[in-house]
């Protein structure tokens, strides 16, 4: 009675997780989307049958309801059950955001799942329910059948429920760690983009100042700078209109943390790995290279280095000075961080106190950008939409990027400053089903980023950069500006070189997708249903025509690229 009562819950669970949702039409859809829970019904069947103590079993049982109910909300927001990747991130700085989703229609879907925990055993045992071998049989049987129907069935993972989803995604190994060092990123086919002519421009930075900033969660998509009417970021694009202007550029990983890893030390992060094992990655970082040239270096972020284990990122690579909400204050406390005014008056604060002619490498991690995208003030975006919510947001972190180049400007440092500006990923607001937020997947409004190179004096107009940047590009095309060598054990390359490479990219928050921009195209491999989906980014910008039945060839060799590439990268 009590593995029958489980697969009630879990049926209820997984309907509500649904509801809402698209299912594809297919004789094998219902087998593919139950068989999880079946299994989780009949494991839980052997378990009891094994303790033969009602008690424990009642407790087992309830604490398996409980979880399948608190997941329900989690996967209606998110299209998926929580992983292991979604509960490292689950901590205090994001308290504001679960407070945000905690609504009426969210807490009576897990009400409603509590709710059956409870009356299915009554009523399973006012009807003298008892567990047959010819029941167990047919379950088993389905089980089989939904395994194999989900390789017939494209569920994007909503087949999952709250236990499934903890299986982690693996990785098969392919050629790549036996071979040494291989250049993952050069195109398997000639390149339908030109590249832009910058070599002109390396050296030209020697002995200035460096300013790179990480604007948080910004998708290229929504800024004036890459063609869209409303811009949140005036300040953004009057700095654009004298800089290099990377019209696609691409994050490594749509998620903070081991993005900033790919662009402190041009190193790519490694599938399935939490941000604290990269306290043992030894590398020469940008702060550590610049920092032995004789400059000052300090990074402030008006987050919390407590998140997502950043501070293993971050400590010991060179930094003079680290400084988070915690040491910044401020004047409005969040969950996630401090309000950007603060962060940007201790940023000069800290310039201020610099020897004159005292070269220096600021780090600058705002957080206006990220969800619940909360503002003191109220933006120019009318609506209570996450969107509009979002726009108002940015248009707040700008005003601090404002006041931070009007700093430097009324110091005379503006014409001694290299800034170097990107987002740390995107921001997806449903543009694909079941797409919210940045960490899940890997379309353009997650991985594609705005990304420019200012050099005030030098750059007097601005140049649209047509070939293929990715973040992990940053640190050696500082160091090809600043006329420094670039560490040999760099991943990435000097944007100032003629080159047309790939950029790489992926995901392992829920799904794992593997995924590349080469020129036009957009391809993604999802891991574990070995699927592909390819693109003409230059045709279909909002990646909604999967052209990978056409390219059979095209799609064979980026998969083996992206399969090499994803192998090679382990951390010690």
């Amino acid at each position: 009675m009590r593995a029958a009562s489980l697969f009630g819950v879990l049926t209820v669970a997984h309907l509500l997780m649904l509801a809402g949702h698209s299912m594809p039409v297919s004789l094998w859809t219902p087998a593919a989307y139950v068989w999880q829970d079946l299994l989780m019904a009949l494991l839980f069947a052997a378990v009891d049958h094994a303790m033969k103590r009602p008690k424990p079993a009642w407790a087992l049982y309830a604490i398996l309801a409980l979880y399948s109910a608190v997941n329900v909300p989690i996967a209606r927001i998110l299209s998926s059950p929580l992983t292991w990747p979604m509960m490292r991130a689950a901590r205090g700085p994001l308290l504001d955001s679960i407070r945000h989703y905690l609504t009426p229609g969210n807490i009576g879907a897990m009400a409603t799942v509590i709710t059956a925990a409870v009356v299915f055993p009554l009523l399973l045992h006012r009807l003298k329910f008892r567990l047959r071998p010819s029941v167990v049989v047919a379950a088993i049987v389905v089980t089989i059948i939904g395994l194999l129907a989900s390789a017939h069935v494209e569920t994007a993972g909503k087949h999952r429920n709250a236990y499934g989803a903890l299986l982690p995604v693996r990785i098969e190994k392919h050629r790549g760690l036996e071979d040494g060092w291989i250049d993952w990123r050069t195109p398997p086919f000639p390149s339908d983009l030109s590249s832009t002519p910058l070599r002109s421009f390396r050296g030209t930075a020697r002995g200035r100042n460096v300013v790179l900033i990480a604007l948080e969660s910004t998708a290229a998509q929504y800024l004036g700078i890459y063609g869209s009417i409303a811009d949140p970021m005036p300040n953004l694009s009057r700095l654009a209109e004298r800089s290099i202007v990377f019209e696609r550029a691409y994050a490594v990983y749509p998620e903070s943390i081991k993005g900033l890893f790919a662009v402190l030390c041009a190193r790519y992060p490694a599938f399935q790995t939490p941000a604290e094992s990269y306290a043992n990655v030894r590398c020469p970082s940008m702060a550590q290279t610049l920092a032995d040239a004789g400059y000052s270096t300090a990074l402030f972020h008006s987050g919390r280095f407590m998140y997502l284990g950043m501070e293993a990122v971050i400590r010991n690579r060179g930094f003079d000075v680290l400084e988070d909400a915690g040491t910044i204050g401020g004047n409005v406390n969040s969950s996630f961080g401090v309000d950007e005014p603060a962060a940007v008056e201790r940023i000069l604060k800290w310039i201020d106190a610099l020897p004159r002619e005292q070269p220096f490498f600021i780090t600058y991690l705002p957080v206006a950008g990220h969800h619940p995208y909360a503002t003191p003030t109220r933006g120019p975006f009318p609506g209570s939409t996450e969107f509009a919510n979002y726009q108002n947001a940015l248009h707040y972190g700008d005003e601090s990027l404002g006041d931070l180049l009007r700093g430097l400007r009324e110091r005379n440092l503006e014409n001694k400053t290299l800034f170097v500006v990107f987002g740390d990923h995107g921001e997806a607001f449903g543009q694909h089903e079941g797409n919210i937020g940045h960490s899940l997947f890997i379309y353009d409004e997650n991985v594609r980023v705005p990304y420019l190179i200012g050099i005030p004096g030098v750059v007097t107009q601005q140049i649209r950069a047509r070939h293929t940047a990715s973040l992990i590009d940053t640190m050696p095309t500082i160091l090809d500006l600043l006329g420094l060598a670039i560490p040999t054990s760099s991943m990435g390359s000097s944007l100032l070189d003629p080159r047309n490479d790939m950029a790489l990219f992926f995901t392992d928050y829920s799904l794992g997708f593997l995924g590349l921009a080469d020129g036009c195209w957009k391809y993604i491999f999802e891991v574990d249903s070995q699927r592909s989906k390819l693109y003409d980014m230059c045709a279909d910008a909002r990646e909604t025509n999967d052209r990978s039945s056409d390219e059979n060839v095209r799609v064979d060799r980026y998969r083996q690229s992206l399969q090499d590439w994803i192998s090679a990268q382990t951390l010690p």
